[in-house]
């Protein structure tokens, strides 16, 4: 097994970071055009903690080198399963995350928390991620240690277009809000004005 560990922090609050998670795929993010379809399978609040779950299938551009693809057989898209923890109270957001497909021969188990910085919480949000990496190659040392040492590079690389694309939709995110917020003030001061 192999870890990918990385911690960043967002010039962003923690309520900006976690509403914008739901955002982070789509056509407003160029960074991830290999995501196809985000499909919500549940979502439930915890009455007592105020914790909202939620599972989703995230669906692929299949990015597995052509080697792999003419070993196992060529798949056009690949899947993932998710499930997110947002606790408002604790201002922490969890996301784990696992790979469906080829999961019998690779398991990649992703973990990314969002909380508040330790400098200026108002204003920054802390992302930790990591990843933790097993092939499943049998007695074959060599080919599995390979494996999972390509799988931590892509991984790297991915995480840097992640944070990249994030940024994007965090900005963008940052500019709708302060629209919503314009217009609410001037909503606000009509009413108060009308006679």
């Amino acid at each position: 097994m192999k870890v990918f560990a990385t911690s960043t922090d967002f010039d962003y609050s923690w309520e900006e970071v976690s509403t914008s998670n739901w955002r982070k795929y789509g056509p407003w993010n160029e960074k991830t055009p290999h995501v196809i379809a985000v499909d919500t399978l549940s979502r439930t609040i915890d009455p007592d903690t105020g914790i909202l779950r939620t599972e989703r299938l995230i669906t692929c551009k299949q990015t597995a080198p052509k080697w792999v693809n003419t070993l196992l057989g060529s798949k056009d898209t690949s899947h993932a399963y998710e499930t997110s923890y947002v606790d408002p109270k604790a201002k922490k957001v969890t996301i784990c995350s696992m790979n469906m497909t080829y999961s019998d021969l690779l398991s990649v188990r992703e973990t990314v928390v969002y909380r508040p910085a330790s400098s200026n919480p108002s204003a920054r949000t802390t992302m930790e991620q990591n990843a933790k990496i097993t092939a499943f190659c049998g007695g074959w040392q060599k080919i599995k240690n390979s494996i999972e040492q390509f799988t931590v590079e892509r991984f790297q690389q991915n995480a840097a277009k992640g944070r990249e694309g994030f940024e994007m939709v965090l900005e963008m995110s940052r500019k709708v809000f302060a629209e919503q917020r314009e217009l609410r003030i001037l909503q606000e001061a009509k009413t108060a004005l009308a006679p």
